[in-house]
């Protein structure tokens, strides 16, 4: 099989209305966005196929304060569904929440993408996704086919110290239903995420290590930049085509 190889629109920063183009221009065929209102799902998918691409998962927000997040999320499902995906990206966090309500909310939430055959895939975010053991021991607890993690390789060494990404990732690897493609220099709570193999994220092992598993995506590049800079179109360009140029140059696409 071959490796998927998505991005985030967000990855050209100021200039993500050249994101479609461009991404077409260098071979790149799949993207993860925001579910548009319903009314504009469908000229949203016009644009798309002009250039070629088609949405491989989609981004909403999830509250789990709301006790009727289960029922509120249908329409995520739905819009997901009609925009062609299996996967919607989530940012969770319960906070001071009892883990048992919030495993349960997640459960019931679950059920609900069930029904439309979408999966929520949760970011490696504190403080239900922090690390690998966090990771699995959420997982553990909600217990839901439809409910994974969406890995990001960069942030788990935004948010913890002393750690090996791969070593994290292996822990939760039977979770895995989405991954986030970011380098970083490695620096707890350092904001620097260079293009794709300019940092310490070792991407071949962790193909290797995913591949094995049967994953072969949704792959998304998530370039987020290096804080202070100040990136030109072209230079916003050229660092998501150097992601690519590098994740080709590893024998990881097709």
């Amino acid at each position: 099989m071959q490796n998927l190889l998505a991005c985030r629109p967000a990855s050209y920063r100021q200039y993500e209305n050249l994101a479609f183009a461009h991404l077409a221009e260098i071979g790149v065929r799949h993207v993860e966005v925001a579910i548009p209102a319903a009314d504009e799902i469908a000229a949203t998918l016009d644009e798309l196929r002009r250039h070629g691409i088609t949405v491989s998962s989609t981004q909403a927000p999830l509250n789990i304060h709301n006790p009727n997040i289960a029922r509120d999320f249908a329409s995520v499902a739905e819009g997901t569904r009609k925009m062609g995906a299996k996967h919607v990206f989530v940012s969770v966090k319960a906070d001071d929440m009892d883990r048992a309500t919030a495993y349960g909310r997640l459960r019931a939430v679950g059920e609900t993408c069930a029904r439309h055959d979408v999966t929520v895939v949760m970011e490696t975010h504190p403080d239900l996704i922090t690390s690998g053991d966090v990771a699995r021991r959420t997982m553990e607890g909600v217990d839901h086919p439809n409910v994974r993690v969406n890995w990001d390789t960069a942030n788990v060494y935004y948010y913890n110290e002393g750690i090996d990404g791969v070593e994290e990732m292996r822990k939760v690897i039977d979770f895995i239903g989405a991954v986030h493609l970011k380098d970083t220099s490695g620096g707890f709570k350092t904001w620097y995420f260079p293009a794709l193999g300019e940092g310490v994220v070792d991407f071949p092992r962790v193909y290797r290590e995913l591949n094995a598993k049967g994953f072969y995506g949704p792959f998304t590049m998530e370039l987020e930049g290096i804080e202070g800079e100040n990136l030109t179109e072209e230079g916003a360009k050229e660092r998501v085509a150097t992601s690519v140029r590098y994740l080709r140059g590893i024998g990881v696409l097709g």
